[in-house]
């Protein structure tokens, strides 16, 4: 639908920034897709001249005739500010196909079938299927953990997928509530009714409930999905912060319209109340030829979070690390919060530097995507992931502790080559028996790693000896800083 457009490098100062875009008159091109940018915008695309109708939702007659058909993401009356709808200008209206049966599926949303278990969880990579074997997306999403209901439209899951094939002739839509989906290894193109995403390592998209989609591959992918029942996700508020920081909405890129008129035997696969239905259609879902609103799936690319962190002293909390954030009733309490550890400069003195020894009100489900996480270098591994539950004990190993305790504090880069995350919530959440015993990853002796912790507790301390032990800290800055002036001035 574009032509004599001229397109221009958008270049960033910061070479770990260029991601290799383009602008289109008000569009960003990566690799094969445009995106139109912003968080919670309203959005108007169309893939053929004039096929939006010009001041009204529903005409007598559509252009080229197309159906009205609209796409609620929040009740009618909800307030302007949390209201979220599109309208969609399609071949076929959705309801054109045959009735849901039920089908066996590895996604839970209840999660009644194991005990209680309060103890720290840490698992090994998952699988990836074997090359004999041929799984999609939808195949490959096991459940990890959950709580709540989606009946109740209350709660999250947490969910990892492991594929190798592309979904074809077919889509899934979730009726239940909005994926967030993080890939770890290998890259999602991502086709849904409002056009295609594509997602790779150290991106994040989120697909709402109700927006039918279909993810292709080209190998062996795996990733993490954290599902929420209740609120849409949201940028957190920035407070104190100011206008500007964290997740800036500017770098939020949702599709441009795209669509095909294909008649084909095509099943619809819908998440409805915990349990997965089919329905089978003659017809390609994604014929949407035009859109607009505010209600429609994002990509985000985590190497543009702009990182606060402290400056002077302490390790603050992890909250200052919020990409997006799925509000409850409860003000300041989430459903979820969808958190990163980015590379940063580490510059606090006199500090243990890496996360304090916590237990929580919320629940804390942690990944990583690539890299070493600096609070347990070793046996937490990309593609793995830990579960730290309400209230249980959690913090650094021993090997950890007794190294930050004791070093030579110098402004230092953090966590370079690695993006760990974490999913928290207020839900108390259970696991499932696949994340227990099925997948057989989950490791026996996770809890080793604080045993070797010992006392250092000496009752004949007294405060002038940790004076002392600052101002050998300071001589010693000082010796080096005289030593530098000295080879300064002989240079010269």
């Amino acid at each position: 639908p574009f032509f004599g457009i001229h397109f221009f490098l958008r270049k960033s100062p910061f070479p770990f920034l260029d991601m290799a875009s383009t602008k289109v008159h008000g569009l960003v091109k990566e690799g094969k897709y445009e995106y139109m940018s912003g968080f919670g915008n309203e959005f108007s695309s169309e893939a053929l001249p004039h096929a939006l109708p010009v001041g009204q939702n529903s005409p007598q007659q559509c252009p080229y005739g197309l159906y009205a058909e609209q796409l609620s993401g929040s009740p009618f009356t909800a307030p302007r500010e949390t209201n979220q709808r599109s309208w969609l200008y399609r071949i076929r209206p959705s309801p054109v196909h045959y009735p849901f049966k039920k089908v066996d599926s590895n996604i839970q949303s209840y999660f009644d079938e194991e005990e209680p278990n309060p103890n720290q969880m840490r698992w090994s990579p998952f699988s990836m299927p074997a090359k004999s074997e041929s799984v999609t997306f939808l195949q490959g999403v096991h459940s990890l953990a959950g709580g709540g209901s989606p009946v109740a439209r209350s709660g999250i899951a947490v969910h990892i997928y492991a594929c190798n094939t592309s979904m074809e002739n077919q889509c899934f839509y979730n009726s239940d509530g909005d994926f967030l989906i993080v890939p770890q290894e290998g890259t999602l193109t991502i086709r849904t009714e409002m056009g295609t995403m594509e997602v790779a390592p150290n991106e994040i998209c989120v697909v709402q409930r109700g927006i039918r989609f279909a993810v292709a591959v080209s190998g062996p992918t795996r990733g993490y999905i954290c599902e929420v029942y209740g609120a849409h996700f949201r940028l957190p508020n920035l407070g104190p912060i100011g206008a500007n920081g964290l997740a800036n909405p500017r770098d939020f890129l949702t599709p441009t319209a795209s669509f095909e008129d294909r008649k084909a035997d095509f099943l619809v696969y819908n998440k409805f109340q915990g349990a997965m239905f089919v329905a089978e259609q003659k017809h390609s879902c994604f014929d949407v030829v035009a859109w607009h609103g505010n209600y429609a799936p994002y990509k985000y690319n985590l190497a543009h979070f702009m990182v606060i962190n402290a400056t002077a002293f302490d390790h603050a909390d992890p909250s200052i690390f919020t990409v997006l954030t799925s509000p409850s009733a409860e003000p300041g309490t989430a459903v979820a919060d969808f958190v990163i550890f980015p590379p940063r400069w580490g510059v606090q003195e006199h500090t243990f530097r890496p996360p304090y020894f916590h237990r929580n009100c919320m629940s804390e489900f942690m990944g990583l995507i690539k890299g070493s996480y600096e609070a347990k270098k070793g046996a937490f591994l990309p593609g793995g992931g830990s579960l730290h539950s309400m209230m249980t004990p959690h913090g650094p190993d021993a090997k950890c502790f007794e190294a930050e305790s004791t070093k030579k504090l110098e402004p230092e880069r953090v966590a370079d080559g690695t993006q760990a995350f974490m999913f928290e919530t207020c839900f108390s959440m259970k696991t499932t028996k696949w994340a227990q015993e099925t997948c057989q990853k989950l490791q026996d002796d996770y809890y080793k790693a604080w045993l070797d912790l010992e006392s250092h507790f000496n009752p004949d301390w007294k405060p002038d000896q940790a004076s002392a032990s600052e101002e050998k800290k300071s001589d010693g800055k000082d010796k080096v800083k005289k030593e530098k002036d000295g080879n300064r001035k002989r240079k010269q």
